[in-house]
């Protein structure tokens, strides 16, 4: 609570999402027991029961006052396993289950590998996801197995190039044209992506333009050599050859998402990585075995700081190199070392996959 007082009863207004929801309940959290208790102030932390709608992020309050507070930013996630129930009947039980977790994990998503058809589960991290499937297993009873971990990389580009892609095939009966010139380059790191249309409007209808667009977003999912999501990668829509008896938007959506792969091709395609920063606290004793082992992972240690009873490593290091660290750690230093890691940045991958 930041300001006010909320009551047991209260109907309260979800300033995001604009709908109103009542409080049923209020607990006060100790560990894994609760209190029930009538009210909260400012300054209080508590749970409320019956709201239907909030999700993490969301700020309520009250229709008078419409607050909105700053939502957080939650990084996206780094690391991916396949997942499949045991059984059948076991299929929608999962997929609820998946479904409920995202909505209370935001750094938690789920979604079906178009090709493999496999069900495919990411989190920020190999504890992250240990933790998810640990409480599927155990809370919601799902029967479920659990495939090897997977890092989930990025593609881009490092070029500049201009490409015409003509689509011409006859369905039906009738012809469908289209023609359009794409311009892909580079964007900085981090800006992400960006559809540009540099096309005057009455050169074609409205939805010519609508069906364009939608190719190249779909085309930064589906990325450019290995399938996965592109990234930092400018398009910029220079040209179209319209007909007016047989140009569609159908013929458009393909001619563009054809260009697209094709000029991303031709611009020097390049694989990301995330790297991870990792933090290390270890004894005096145990520094260099603790430092060692993050540089045979291809890790770079950045600074090191000195605390009374402690050593405090900062690195970074690549995603792929940090499964099994944790038992790697324990072991060199007599499980008297531990260690947090977080999502830094994505970096060319050097050698490709």
């Amino acid at each position: 609570m930041y300001s006010g007082k909320i009551k047991t009863g209260d109907q309260i207004f979800n300033v995001g999402k604009k709908k109103r929801e009542r409080v049923n309940r209020i607990l006060r959290m100790h560990s894994n027991k609760s209190e029930a208790i009538d009210s909260v102030s400012a300054g209080d932390i508590a749970v409320f029961v019956g709201l239907k709608l909030a999700q993490t992020g969301d700020t309520v309050g009250s229709e008078g006052m419409p607050v909105l507070l700053e939502k957080m930013h939650f990084p996206e996630p780094v690391i991916s396993v396949a997942i499949e129930p045991k059984t059948l009947s076991d299929r929608d039980k999962l997929h609820d289950t998946l479904d409920i977790l995202a909505r209370e994990d935001p750094t938690f998503t789920s979604r079906e590998d178009a090709e493999t058809g496999q069900l495919i589960i990411s989190g920020m991290g190999e504890l992250h996801l240990d933790v998810l499937v640990t409480r599927m297993l155990d809370d919601f009873k799902v029967e479920a197995r659990v495939g090897n971990p997977q890092v989930t990389y990025r593609e881009s580009v490092t070029a500049t190039v201009e490409h015409t892609e003509n689509f011409s095939k006859t369905i039906g009966g009738k012809e469908n044209t289209a023609g359009v010139t794409l311009r892909v380059e580079p964007l900085p790191r981090g800006s992400g992506n960006l559809f540009r249309n540099n096309v005057k409007k009455n050169e074609a209808p409205e939805e010519i333009f609508d069906a364009i667009e939608q190719a190249v977003s779909n085309a930064f999912n589906a990325g450019i050599r290995y399938g996965y999501p592109c990234v930092d990668i400018g398009v910029t829509l220079t040209g179209i050859t319209y007909s007016e008896l047989t140009s569609t938007p159908f013929a458009f959506e393909a001619a563009a998402s054809m260009g697209f792969d094709e000029a991303c091709r031709a611009a020097g395609p390049e694989l990301l990585e995330p790297i991870m920063s990792v933090d290390i606290l270890s004894p005096k004793d145990y520094v260099g075995d603790a430092m060692s082992q993050i540089t045979q992972r291809g890790g770079l240690i950045s600074s090191l700081e000195s605390k009374p009873s402690i050593e405090v490593v900062h690195a970074q290091a690549p995603m792929s190199k940090m499964f099994g660290f944790s038992t790697a750690l324990r072991s060199v230093t007599q499980g008297r070392a531990s260690f947090a890691m977080s999502f830094s940045h994505f970096e060319v991958k050097k050698g490709g996959l």
